[in-house]
């Protein structure tokens, strides 16, 4: 079964305080001491971003690594990745993070994890990372449309409520053309997808939630049902 969890903003690295969507992400695991591993490349392997993973997931029952591909644990980065559970994308640069999987074959690599069923998930960049385009802020000053690995069909917007320029940006993209139609999430929520089909929305904040976005005549928002995952 291939699974990818998609964070529009939350977890580890923005919620430190909060760990309902971290906590969602491994108990999808059928393992029960999932072996998770890090993917820091969008941030250009940040240290303070690999302490605060670190610091969140050695409290978890699961066995937390991470790749670097500054300093590369192995050559046989392929093995090191397969042998995985979960594969947890950070946040950052997302244009430099495919530059530098595609240079080192990475997005080769997390396409057969993905068909071995290892769970992939990411934040952010590493949400954006799988569907056919994302909007980012890669370039520097504005928002872009990004084309990205397409594993999942589709645009991705992430922080749709934290940014201010997201949403305005996104509906202008669509409108324009100049990006597919898609799914924009808020800070704090993840969307879980089953083979190609978002099965289920939750979220670490009572009131975030997930879109369609598309365009017919006009752009139009769908909210989606999302479902809290706190008490």
């Amino acid at each position: 079964m291939r699974q990818i969890i998609a964070l529009g903003g939350g977890g580890f690295s923005m919620e430190p305080e909060n760990p309902l969507l971290d906590r969602y992400i491994l108990s999808q695991s059928d393992k029960t001491n999932p072996k998770v591993c890090l993917i820091p490349t969008a941030s250009g392997d940040s240290d303070s971003y690999i302490t605060r993973y670190y610091h969140f997931f050695k409290e978890q029952n699961c066995q937390p690594s991470h790749l670097s591909l500054f300093k590369p644990p192995t050559r046989d980065l392929e093995s090191f990745l397969l042998e995985k559970d979960i594969i947890y994308v950070g946040g950052g640069n997302t244009k430099n993070l495919l530059a530098l999987w595609k240079e080192w074959g990475l997005d080769l690599v997390l396409r057969k994890a993905w068909e071995q069923g290892i769970i992939l998930a990411g934040i952010s960049a590493g949400s954006i990372c799988w569907f056919e385009e994302g909007i980012t802020d890669s370039y520097g000053d504005g928002l872009e449309p990004l084309n990205c690995l397409g594993f999942l069909k589709g645009s991705n917007c992430p922080h749709y409520d934290g940014e201010t320029d997201r949403r305005p940006s996104y509906h202008k993209l669509i409108a324009l053309n100049k990006i597919k139609p898609g799914i924009a999430t808020d800070d704090g929520v993840a969307i879980h997808y089953i083979e190609k089909d978002a099965c289920k929305i939750v979220s670490s904040r009572p009131s975030a939630k997930a879109y369609k976005v598309y365009f017919d005549k006009q752009v139009k928002e769908v909210e989606l049902e999302t479902e809290f995952l706190g008490s």
